[in-house]
């Protein structure tokens, strides 16, 4: 006679908590706790799952009856739902306004050369490079986006990106007339007679005008005038040597005077005695300008046998133009021979102290 096995779960005739799993049993039933819990003593718990290996690569949850792994930001779930990789951020949602670079776990965002980044730090600003410093061009600093420029004045022109050079019209627009020269300034040019001479003097040679002996207005007017030109800076420091003038050759014995005959009513300039041995013979009385040089000085009527210096003692500013006669006085010992020779110079002072 054979017996047959009751399903007390399926029958209902168990005893099982609402919160047990009833297992059959061959003429019996047990009662079983469900996944994710543990039986203890008559009640089911659940277990924690984060504190049993193998654990998650970052975070754990735990949930009644379960659990799951987490990331942190940054980092996104593998396929096995354990491990973490990184999240390329540049590639999947680049917020960077320039350059994104990935890092593990996060992000940087940096700019291109001339910005910066802003507060948010993921976009750039601008960086207004004139007005961090006043040194970066020589004249004017113009900003741009993400750079800067430098501009110079009308007759200057920008060299190595910075500094400004003065443009030479005479070599490249030059507007003189056939019987005017060209004189190139720092900043500009002008236009010169190519004969300045004035009656009664005629010309001999390129700026030299002579008055002829045998011309009676002659007696009271300095033999000959000779023209000069020169540019210098704005704001040229001082005291500075600008000019040297001397007498290529002399009479002998004679006592020569150089002086500042006219230009220099506001006392900007001053000349200084150069003594230096006369030739022993001579015929004719000239100037000649040499070399600028820079030193101190305080005159402006000076005594020497061959040569006196130019110097300026007031800083100028331009652009002004300045007209000075130097004149050279030459008597002989016995006060019976005298005459002068006057050098007119054309002093232009540039707008700018470059």
């Amino acid at each position: 006679m054979s017996l047959t096995d009751i399903d007390e779960c399926t029958a209902g005739t168990h005893n099982c908590r609402a919160d047990q799993v009833c297992i059959n049993l061959r003429g019996s039933f047990t009662c079983q706790c469900p996944p994710g819990y543990q039986k203890r003593g008559e009640q089911c718990v659940d277990i924690d799952e984060c504190t049993i290996p193998p654990y998650c690569h970052q975070r754990c949850v735990n949930t009644p009856g379960s659990f799951y792994c987490q990331c942190s930001p940054g980092f996104q779930l593998a396929a096995n739902n354990y491990t973490c990789v990184d999240i390329n951020e540049c590639d999947a949602s680049n917020q960077c306004a320039q350059q994104c670079y990935n890092i593990l776990g996060s992000f940087i965002c940096q700019c291109n050369q001339g910005y910066e980044l802003s507060s948010d730090r993921l976009n750039c600003e601008d960086i207004d490079e004139c007005r961090t410093s006043s040194y970066l061009c020589q004249y004017q600093c113009v900003n741009e986006p993400g750079k800067f420029s430098c501009m110079c004045p009308q007759g200057y022109q920008v060299v190595r990106s910075r500094t400004c050079q003065d443009i030479n019209e005479c070599e490249t627009t030059n507007e003189c007339r056939e019987d005017e020269m060209c004189w190139n300034y720092h900043g500009g040019f002008r236009c010169y007679p190519r004969n300045p001479c004035q009656d009664p003097y005629i010309l001999t040679s390129e700026n030299r005008c002579v008055c002829p002996v045998s011309n009676a207005l002659c007696r009271e007017l300095p033999q000959s005038i000779v023209y000069k030109y020169m540019s210098i800076r704005s704001d040229r420091s001082v005291p500075s040597d600008i000019f040297q003038i001397q007498a290529t050759t002399i009479y002998p014995n004679t006592i020569n005077t150089f002086r500042i005959k006219s230009g220099n009513e506001n006392r900007e300039f001053y000349l200084r005695l150069h003594v230096t041995l006369p030739p022993p013979h001579g015929h004719m009385l000239d100037f000649v300008i040499l070399q600028n040089s820079s030193t101190s000085s305080s005159e402006s009527q000076q005594t020497s046998p061959v040569s006196a210096m130019l110097v300026l003692v007031k800083s100028l500013s331009g652009p002004r133009e300045y007209i000075v006669d130097l004149e050279m006085l030459t008597v002989n010992s016995m006060g019976t021979f005298r005459t002068s020779s006057v050098l007119r110079l054309t002093i232009i002072v540039g707008p700018f102290s470059f």
